[in-house]
């Protein structure tokens, strides 16, 4: 959808009928709501927290609406006590989705084996190393990582090597701009048109969030209720 669509519909949902009362809206103003929306929409039904009571990949609409935030990016590893960490996380990471990993013993006996990397708890850790059934093992090709200080440990038990891991993940959507207006984030002239990259069809959906934004930063209380219904509705 053409932003100069978006602004007309964004609007369109503000103002009264055949009135003009929120025409004093600025674009700028549009933009930041508009980009805020779409990242508490997607945080929101990543989640689950929503009228149809459906998350991550819970149903073919939301494996669908999300598939084009799914992304991945090889992670550079470190060595660490029982594992391996990551230098950091991916700029635009935002939900973790799964991590694939290859390990060889640490004689090197043996070519490189796939990884089963399930996710586990930080507080969980000393109890996984040392359970029989779940802690780290080459042979039945199984281990677990966690998240810390922004990075990710994968952990081995120091009885095999990581070689290389991949993060498959949920990036941030990427954000609105407009050619010719100001950009609220880094306060300098758009050069250029950035659409939102989702297909129509949610992007109505995004307009009413943007609109509920809006019309609550505003204090209409009438049409902050309407777009609120709206976007539930059509979730």
């Amino acid at each position: 959808m053409l932003n100069s669509t978006l602004l007309i519909k964004v609007r369109q949902r503000l103002n009264k009928l055949a009135s003009n009362d929120y025409d004093n809206i600025l674009d700028w103003q549009i933009i930041e709501a508009f980009n805020k929306g779409q990242s508490d929409w997607v945080r929101r039904n990543l989640h689950g927290i929503n009228s149809l009571k459906e998350g991550d990949e819970e149903s073919n609409r939301r494996i669908t609406d999300f598939q084009n935030l799914l992304t991945d990016a090889t992670l550079t590893l470190n060595s660490i006590a029982f594992g391996f960490e990551s230098t950091g996380l991916p700029a635009n990471f935002m939900e973790h989705k799964r991590i694939t990993c290859d390990a060889t013993p640490t004689d090197g006996c043996c070519p490189k084996k796939r990884l089963i990397v399930y996710l586990a708890e930080q507080e969980n850790v000393d109890v996984l190393l040392k359970d029989e059934n779940k802690k780290p093992s080459l042979t039945w090709g199984e281990t677990f990582a966690t998240y810390k200080n922004n990075k990710i440990q994968i952990y081995t038990n120091n009885e095999f090597i990581i070689t290389n891991a991949t993060l498959i993940y949920y990036r941030q959507p990427a954000k609105i701009e407009i050619l010719n207006v100001n950009n609220p984030y880094t306060g300098t002239v758009s050069t250029a048109d950035v659409i939102c990259e989702f297909k129509d069809d949610i992007v109505e959906v995004l307009i009413d969030e943007c609109a509920k934004i809006i019309a609550g930063d505003i204090e209409s209380l009438t049409q902050y209720e309407i777009q609120t219904k709206s976007v539930e509705t059509n979730n």
